[in-house]
């Protein structure tokens, strides 16, 4: 499969349309200048939160905005029309203040002449506990279009009718099915339940120590977060990038499901990550989470889900430790 990759430190100019996956080591603005105007069909990143990552330099809110406006400017020149962007981000926190990123960021995508058409709650059950606030449990993905006519397959991602039975109960469809027998649109909040593919919210842990996906990134993108938006937002062969693209978890969904793909990192360890993993699913060598899966839900019967003794009644432990029983 190395044939299938240009190598880390060409030049973008050399973008062909009959390529399948163009992945390069370098910066994104740079990079970005050298894609064609409206040649891509969904630009899809979590960009750096500027929280301190290894990959990134910690600055003041307003010179970490300054910096991503000309990647914006270029993401939105090189959208097609009918294309999409997808903005995963969180919360950047200062001195144990919180700043909602999307609230900043939506104002820089107005301004390039973008439309929200959904704010998507991506919540989870694990990450970092907080002991002066409540534990962050989610983040936000902004889907902006360029224009109004822009790509939406909804059938791909329909999800079952909670009620199929359903009738009309009047006008000229009385007694007739209400329901589209494809399904039913999908909501705009993601979380964690079990079994949730069949049902409204859909089901996307976030990659930590046992998900089957984790590499060495800190903050890596599960695929099938992913493969939702390129289903929903794009049709077979058409382009997708992401601009931070990490350990290549975008690119993989999208080439999963019958795209081209384009990513940008300028961490090697990451691009050579990414070239392994993507090589690692040609090959069927790859291990992923599918789509819809359950979530692993504890019975009470785990050595971890009990009671510590030292917690218990009469331990010994003061009052202010039994407060912590595990629930």
């Amino acid at each position: 499969m190395e044939t299938l990759f240009k190598a880390h430190k060409q030049i973008a100019k050399n973008f062909d349309e009959n390529e399948s996956i163009v992945l390069h080591l370098g910066d994104t603005l740079e990079f970005l200048k050298t894609l064609p105007s409206e040649s891509i069909s969904l630009s899809i990143s979590s960009p750096p939160y500027n929280i301190g990552k290894v990959y990134e330099k910690k600055v003041e809110i307003e010179e970490y905005l300054s910096a991503q406006k000309p990647v914006i400017s270029e993401l939105v020149r090189t959208l097609k029309k009918d294309g999409s962007i997808c903005w995963e981000i969180g919360n950047y926190v200062d001195k144990g203040e919180i700043f909602p990123l999307d609230i900043y960021y939506y104002d820089i995508f107005k301004e390039y002449g973008l439309k929200l058409r959904n704010r998507i709650i991506w919540h989870f059950g694990h990450g970092l506990h907080a002991s002066k606030r409540f534990s962050g449990r989610y983040e936000t993905i902004l889907w902006f279009t360029k224009t109004d006519s822009y790509k939406f397959n909804l059938d791909n991602v329909r999800i079952p009718s909670k009620y199929p039975g359903k009738r009309h109960f009047k006008g000229k469809q009385k007694g007739r099915p209400s329901c589209n027998p494809l399904g039913k649109n999908p909501s705009d909040i993601w979380t964690v339940i079990e079994d949730d593919w069949d049902k409204e919210i859909w089901n996307i842990p976030n990659v930590k120590a046992n998900h089957p996906e984790k590499t060495i990134h800190p903050c890596q993108f599960p695929i099938e977060l992913v493969e939702r938006c390129v289903l929903a937002l794009t049709d077979q062969n058409d382009w997708v990038f992401d601009s931070y693209c990490g350990v290549g978890s975008a690119l993989i969904a999208a080439l999963k499901n019958d795209r081209r793909a384009i990513g940008c990192d300028k961490e090697e360890d990451y691009i050579k990550i990414t070239e392994k993993r993507i090589n690692d699913y040609y090959s069927g060598a790859l291990k992923t989470r599918p789509i819809g899966k359950p979530i692993f839900m504890p019975t009470g019967r785990e050595k971890v889900c009990q009671i510590p003794k030292e917690w218990k009644e009469g331990s010994g432990e003061n009052e202010d430790s039994r407060r912590l029983l595990f629930q």
